[in-house]
């Protein structure tokens, strides 16, 4: 079975079942500044896990674009990627544990609808209990009626509990693995699957969260008046556990890509390199094999960020593309590519996706011109690098400010007969990764920063802005992104110029005399092509569900002077945006406009 298969088949099953079919959100999240990228498949739908309702309902099915980067350096083992897809199904208030497990367990075993795997390779786990909540016996008693009792784990919640971060949904999981292994594991005890999961001999393939309670500044303090249920499994393990390999990069998802890289580099997959390192006082080799996984998953992702409208840069999003691309060029370099083939990966990556992101195709050009030009780039970076590495400077910084991997490092370290403290530099980078954890690990907020009553009256005012530019500058501009939070909001958008004082001060004004008029804001749902047919603002390059959420903002007679695709939340009138109890009405101004990338330019503004 494929992995297009496979992708199909999910969607087909659940469909089946009362699932309404939703088309992947892109990888850039949408006005949320809390995260780089969309790390999980609930994460586009947060405002619907929090109570809002769905256009299309409370059933709900798609396969989701990621990228996590936390675990960038065990990318190479069997099971860890930087791009994957995720498979999910969500009950919004309507079914919970009982149809979450059973259709869990018979899409994975079923042989007519679903996957056929072997239910004596399953092992599941489930929540033990703590202070918060009480051990989680409804999951483990329906367990019980499709696999073994001594195939069931209670686990802390360290591995089986779920929260969006201290405020917000959470509740416990429970989680399925397979056994991948040639010889099969059998029955295991407790203390034997832990070894089996920690040597990567059992992969976990499935997660449903079930979210029953409550949780506000660290503590859950009640059970939600809504229950739902997030569901989540990994395509790429899946595909493993399918089509019978012990990792993911010889399933039919890389299978093309390793190819094409053992063509560039005239090596063959698994062969081990001539080149030794130390590790705990021991002379190790570097195989090629976990170099051509590396190059292939880097480039993979790289290819798919830019596809959605990611650009390399020193900051946020780009710099961790940028890091992606130049770790791939650094492993393509020890694998003997030649310089500039590094983009002939590409055709390879967009003849994988095309049938299943289109976005893909269209953007191909562009894709290979920004790989090009950031191999180049990297190439000067590592003249700059050396002079630094030359001067003494430490690991630590030349991987930060250089982007030099430590393997370069040590690299050079050892020609120059220098010693590196790779127990200070791993250190120092474990802080670094911790951060970038707690910055981004589930800090989800439904597209915005927070739903305080500040960002949600940026976010109208982020509406009237777009109105505005169309009505003062051009009918033609369109929305590219946005970011929004407490103190600003900020919108890219399409411009083939420079604003001039007299636009932005024109645009200021027909923003301030909308919120002067005091005119209504309203949500309404309606069939997509309806919505396309009025014209409704789309954020570019965005996809959307059959049916849609649009807010309007309507004047005196009922005429739209806005409207957007959008979840919300709003306030209901644009009179809302002046009230300032602390003294006189707050008025919309435009604080800078400046370019962000060719074509696009990005507004900041305020309301004070």
């Amino acid at each position: 079975m494929t992995s297009n298969e496979i992708r199909q088949k999910f969607l087909k099953f659940f469909e089946n079942r009362g699932h309404k079919i939703i088309p992947s959100a892109s990888l850039i999240p949408e006005n949320d500044p809390s995260v780089l990228f969309n790390t999980a498949g609930m994460q586009p739908l947060v405002p619907y896990l929090m109570g809002q309702k769905h256009p299309l309902g409370n059933r709900l099915v798609n396969v989701q674009k990621c990228v996590r980067t936390q675990d960038i350096d065990e990318v190479g083992d069997n099971t860890h990627d930087t791009f994957f897809e995720m498979m999910g199904n969500w009950s919004l208030g309507d079914y919970f544990k009982e149809e979450a497990i059973s259709w869990s367990y018979e899409f994975l075993t079923s042989k007519d609808e679903g996957l056929g795997l072997d239910p004596k390779r399953l092992y599941v786990t489930v929540f033990e209990g703590n202070d918060d909540a009480p051990q989680d016996v409804e999951a483990f008693e329906i367990w019980k009626k499709f696999i073994p009792e001594n195939h069931i784990y209670f686990m802390s919640a360290k591995s089986n509990w779920w929260s969006v971060g201290e405020n917000g949904p959470c509740g416990p999981d429970t989680e399925m693995f397979y056994d991948i292994t040639e010889e099969g594991l059998g029955d295991l005890s407790i203390e034997e699957y832990k070894k089996a999961d920690e040597q990567q001999k059992v992969v976990e393939i499935w997660n449903d969260v079930f979210m029953q309670y409550e949780k506000k500044d660290g503590k859950v303090i009640g059970k939600l008046i809504q229950q739902n249920v997030d569901t989540g499994s990994g395509l790429e393990r899946v595909v493993m556990a399918v089509q019978g390999k012990n990792n993911i990069f010889e399933t039919d998802l890389f299978a093309d890509i390793i190819s094409k890289i053992e063509e560039l580099s005239n090596l063959k997959y698994g062969d081990k390199s001539d080149e030794e390192y130390i590790k705990n006082g021991e002379q190790c080799w570097v195989d090629t094999r976990k170099m051509m996984r590396i190059v292939a998953d880097h480039m993979r992702t790289s290819v798919l960020i830019i596809a959605d409208g990611a650009l390399p840069s020193n900051t946020g999003r780009g710099y961790i593309l940028r890091r992606l691309l130049r770790r791939a060029v650094r492993f393509a370099d020890k694998l003997g590519f030649k310089n500039g083939s590094l983009v002939l990966i590409v055709e390879v990556v967009i003849n994988k996706y095309k049938n299943v992101y289109s976005e893909i195709v269209k953007n191909a050009d562009s894709i290979k011109n920004e790989i090009n030009e950031e191999e180049s780039k990297f190439r000067q970076t590592l003249e700059n690098g050396l002079k630094e590495f030359e001067k003494g400077v430490d690991p630590f910084d030349l991987f930060q400010s250089y982007g030099f991997p430590i393997e370069l490092t040590e690299e050079l370290s050892k020609e120059k007969g220098i010693k590196i403290d790779r127990e200070k530099f791993d250190k120092r980078l474990k802080e670094h990764q911790e951060l970038s954890r707690t910055s981004s690990a589930g800090m989800f907020k439904g597209g915005l920063a927070n739903h305080s009553e500040k960002t949600i009256k940026l976010h109208t005012a982020h509406h009237l802005l777009l109105a505005g530019l169309q009505a003062i500058v051009s009918p033609d501009i369109k929305q590219k992104g946005s970011n929004i939070t407490e103190e600003r909001l900020r919108m890219d958008f399409i411009c083939d110029h420079k604003l001039t004082d007299d636009e932005k001060k024109k645009v200021e004004d027909w923003v301030n005399d909308k919120i002067k008029r005091g005119l209504n804001v309203i949500r309404r749902e309606m069939p997509l092509v309806e919505a396309e047919k009025i014209g409704a603002e789309m954020e570019f390059g965005a996809k959307y569900p059959e049916v849609v959420s649009l807010y309007f903002i309507e004047d005196e007679n009922g005429n739209a002077i806005s409207k957007e695709f959008c979840g919300g939340p709003h306030v209901e009138n644009t009179g809302d945006l002046a009230a300032n109890p602390e003294g006189a009405p707050k008025h919309f101004k435009i604080q800078k406009e400046e370019a962000s990338s060719a074509g696009v330019r990005r507004i900041k503004a305020v309301l004070e």
